[in-house]
C-alpha cells in the first residue's frame, strides 16, 4: 500500500535549520509532483512548497521562499525539504502529501503522519 514516512523534525533555535525526508513507497513516486503542507496549533494546514515529478519546477508560500528548499530523489523514492533560517512561526506538524495517485482504478490523495517542528528558544 501507498505509504508516506516523513522524518527530519525536532527542537531548534531561531534561525537555525533543519531538513525534513519523506520516504515513498508502493506507488510509481517518479511521476508524480510532491507536496509539504504544515499545521501550526489552531490553524489551517497550508500548503509550504511543491516539487513537479522531474523536480524541475518548484512553488513556494511566500512566508518561506528564500529560506526552504524543496527537493526529490526519484531514484530513492524521497522528497526533502531543506529548511534554513527558521522562525518561531514556522513552529507546526509538517506533511508529505502525495495528491490523485492512481491506485485500483481510482485517484486517491495520500498524507504521511507528519513530523513536529519547533522552533523556540
Amino acid at each position: 500500500q501507498v505509504q508516506l514516512v516523513e522524518s527530519g523534525g525536532g527542537l531548534v533555535q531561531p534561525g537555525g535549520s533543519l531538513r525534513l525526508s519523506c520516504a515513498a513507497s508502493g506507488f510509481t513516486f517518479s511521476i508524480y509532483a510532491m507536496n509539504w503542507y504544515r499545521q501550526a496549533p489552531g490553524k489551517e494546514r497550508e500548503l509550504v512548497a511543491t516539487i513537479g515529478s522531474a523536480g524541475g519546477s518548484t512553488n513556494y508560500a511566500d512566508s518561506v521562499k528564500g529560506r526552504f528548499t524543496i527537493s526529490r530523489d526519484n531514484a530513492r523514492n524521497i522528497v526533502s525539504l531543506q529548511m534554513n533560517s527558521l522562525k518561531p512561526e514556522d513552529t507546526a506538524v509538517y506533511y508529505c502529501y502525495a495528491p490523485r495517485v492512481r491506485k485500483g482504478g481510482g485517484r486517491y490523495d495520500y498524507w504521511g503522519q507528519g513530523t513536529q517542528v519547533t522552533v523556540s528558544a
